[in-house]
């Protein structure tokens, strides 16, 4: 049953990522790379994080979606063959798993479990076009955390993987990524951030 379950959840973040790949003029793929720095306090980061709240909590990973990393702007980023099957099939497919670790985590108190918090680090550090195997730069803020609690304890884990794409902040992963279905240095407490570094 849990791997029917899987299978549904990852077809429908395929088919989420298919319709905001054919959102139009309002999808953030459609235009070049920035520079700009972006804000962990803004109004739509809060929300994106939000939206991932709810995905671990209900463990809909498809209710997470507008907090991943847009597939247009992967398929510019990417220097690699394949770079959407690679998104859908590996990048999509690993996020369902994280985001089921995570739901995991919580356990049977997760119906009342309350996001606090997405802390993100002041060590940014600009990855360069030719690393990673990207033909363009982005933000990288490694090891963000979600503070929450649960049970009246305060708890985190972290996000992997923070990139950013026109001057915002997007999950790529939340467990390590070359060990999908895991949930990143859980902690009690707000947790450490993770050294600079990383793709």
């Amino acid at each position: 049953m849990k791997a029917v379950v899987l299978v549904t959840a990852v077809s429908l973040l395929v088919g989420t990522a298919r319709t905001a790949g054919a959102g139009g003029r309002s999808d953030p793929g459609r235009l070049p790379q920035t520079t700009t720095l972006p804000s962990a306090t803004a109004p739509w980061f809060k929300a994106r994080m939000a939206a991932l709240w709810r995905g671990i909590v209900h463990d809909t990973p498809w209710t997470a979606r507008s907090a991943f990393f847009p597939r247009l702007a992967y398929l510019q980023v990417k220097a690699i063959p394949a770079a959407g099957s690679d998104f859908t099939q590996r990048l999509l497919h690993n996020f369902a798993l994280d985001i089921r670790a995570a739901h995991s985590l919580l356990g049977r108190n997760v119906a009342g479990a309350r996001l606090v918090d997405v802390r993100v680090p002041h060590e940014w550090a600009w990855i360069q076009p030719g690393y990673c195997s990207n033909r363009i730069g982005y933000w990288h803020a490694p090891g963000a955390r979600v503070v929450y609690r649960e049970g009246g304890r305060l708890r985190s884990f972290g996000i992997y993987s923070l990139i950013s794409w026109r001057g915002q902040w997007y999950v790529v992963h939340l467990g390590p990524w070359d060990r999908p279905g895991t949930v990143d240095t859980p902690a009690e407490g707000r947790g450490s951030f993770d050294p600079p570094g990383g793709c």
